[in-house]
């Protein structure tokens, strides 16, 4: 009862606080609160991916709306992205992929993806994710572009809740160690949040995009758990980049 009691009794600061952890944009934030909070506002995490997709689907339907072509509005929409997170998620995937594919033992593979260089592995990876997303965002532009990115950018994060809660750390200390494991109130809301959101949004085809979404994270964590032993950050970032793609893979075979 407790954990349900806090939950309800700080929305005004969970929000803030996932809002500064997952994006740059200029939100107000008691960041001692949000430390201490920062597990239990996971619970939001869904819902600042919605925000996130509901930004990139405006400015890349209204580049398109304006005449520009599908491409270039798919690439303002997949820029915004990245832009509004600071590229978080894809550094993490590019570090996962320099460590993974970089080494054969743990320990230097999480000394590889605590170099801030990227190797070839990580470029390669991330090129391929960009063109990925891009190609399915510019399958999507004529369509439901704006309900599908909000709904993909919810079904996106609901992973990183997941694993946060169900994987242990691969490190002592670093940023996933240092959030902590959400509660299962904070877990539970998430995944209503992101259920609702899906299907309010694309109706049924929601539930492919939210089912993809969490098979491809799956995989990621899979990979994570073999290779790494846990969850670190850059894992975290990972699994979120699987499930966009998976999920947006879903929405154009669902939407377009």
């Amino acid at each position: 009862m407790t954990d349900i009691y806090e939950t309800r009794a700080n929305l005004h600061e969970d929000i803030p606080a996932a809002f500064s952890l997952l994006t740059r944009l200029p939100i107000p934030v008691d960041h001692a609160v949000a430390g201490n909070r920062a597990a239990i506002a996971t619970w939001a995490y869904p819902l600042v991916g919605a925000v996130l997709g509901l930004i990139a689907g405006i400015i890349g339907s209204l580049l398109h709306w304006f005449g520009a072509p599908a491409p270039m509005a798919a690439v303002a929409a997949l820029g915004t992205l990245a832009l509004l997170t600071g590229g978080m998620h894809e550094d993490g995937l590019a570090d996962c992929a320099d460590g993974i594919g970089g080494a054969f033992d743990i320990e230097r593979r999480l000394e590889i993806m605590k170099d801030s260089r990227i190797g070839a592995y990580g470029a390669v990876a991330l090129v391929l994710f960009l063109l990925a997303r891009f190609s399915s965002m510019e399958s999507l532009i004529s369509t439901s572009f704006i309900p599908a990115l909000i709904a993909v950018g919810a079904a996106s994060r609901l992973p990183v809740v997941l694993a946060m809660y169900a994987m242990p750390d691969a490190r002592e200390g670093g940023l996933s160690a240092s959030v902590g494991k959400p509660p299962e109130t904070s877990l539970a809301i998430a995944i209503v949040i992101t259920l609702v959101t899906c299907f309010i949004f694309i109706g049924w085809s929601g539930i492919f995009v939210f089912g993809w979404a969490m098979i491809a994270a799956a995989v990621m964590g899979l990979i994570a758990m073999r290779t790494l032993d846990g969850k670190t950050g850059d894992v975290l970032g990972a699994i979120q980049q699987w499930a966009e793609l998976g999920a947006l893979g879903a929405a154009v075979a669902a939407l377009s």
